[in-house]
């Protein structure tokens, strides 16, 4: 008998079925030029060739090694700044008009001056994904720090705890849950930005593999790519949603 998350995704697999039948059929029909779009059939043969042949695994490290860097560097400093401003009203009078001036600004839009301080090479993809996860961790643990309970705290104080053992035995797990949020959306971001910056640069990666079929006419190919990137950004996802569930275990869980 199949389990309920199982039966949960069935209604979103028909979907994605009929939506496949739909393109295959259109293609099959001349409604959508072949050369453009391949029917579905055509991409999952070449998709499969290419995970037979092991040409993705390379490719594939080099993004999430790409990802994974700028997602420890951005959490890490967001997490430490959003704590620093969350806590010191000093550190959030300095910070806070750098930080509301450089937060619209859309990440994808860094990396050229990015490119023309740093080069094309990993220290520029590094930051570029560290810039995009910043911020949206920075401000949920600005918040979380922020919403803490004034009861909890006003104990804390009267059982002479100090600073340091408020922040780690208190503040930050009161914040875990904004926290998380924010490092999960960062996520999605941080995945964007590897893509976009190995595009802009040429070098390596899944990003500049799928550029460089489009170039080349190689259309099932890059349709391949496309689909190995969208299963890498799914897979993180539901890793990321794992390790949340296990660190927020105290937390009632939502069916």
């Amino acid at each position: 008998m199949l389990s309920r998350s199982v039966l949960s995704w069935l209604p979103g697999l028909l979907v994605l079925g009929l939506i496949l039948l739909g393109l295959e059929l259109a293609v099959e029909t001349g409604w959508v030029r072949r050369a453009l779009m391949p029917p579905p059939t055509a991409i999952a043969l070449t998709l499969w060739d290419l995970l037979a042949s092991g040409e993705f695994v390379a490719p594939l490290l080099s993004t999430m090694e790409l990802v994974f860097t700028g997602f420890a560097i951005g959490s890490a400093l967001g997490i430490a700044g959003g704590l620093a401003m969350g806590w010191f009203p000093a550190v959030f009078r300095l910070l806070e008009p750098l930080v509301e001036l450089m937060r619209p600004i859309p990440k994808a839009a860094l990396v050229p001056p990015l490119m023309l301080f740093l080069g094309i090479g990993t220290t520029m993809k590094v930051t570029s994904v560290a810039l995009a996860v910043l911020f949206p961790v920075l401000v949920n643990t600005l918040q979380g720090v922020r919403g803490t309970d004034r009861v909890m705290l006003d104990a804390a104080r009267t059982h002479g705890w100090g600073t340091a053992h408020t922040l780690r035995h208190l503040v930050l797990p009161a914040a875990l849950p904004f926290i998380l949020a924010g490092m999960r959306i960062s996520l999605g971001l941080a995945l964007v930005l590897a893509v976009l910056a190995e595009m802009l640069s040429g070098q390596g990666g899944l990003g500049f593999l799928i550029l460089d079929m489009q170039r080349s006419f190689l259309i099932r190919q890059m349709y391949a790519w496309l689909i190995i990137l969208a299963v890498l950004g799914l897979a993180l996802n539901g890793l990321f949603l794992l390790a949340e569930r296990r660190a927020l275990h105290w937390q009632p869980q939502s069916n």
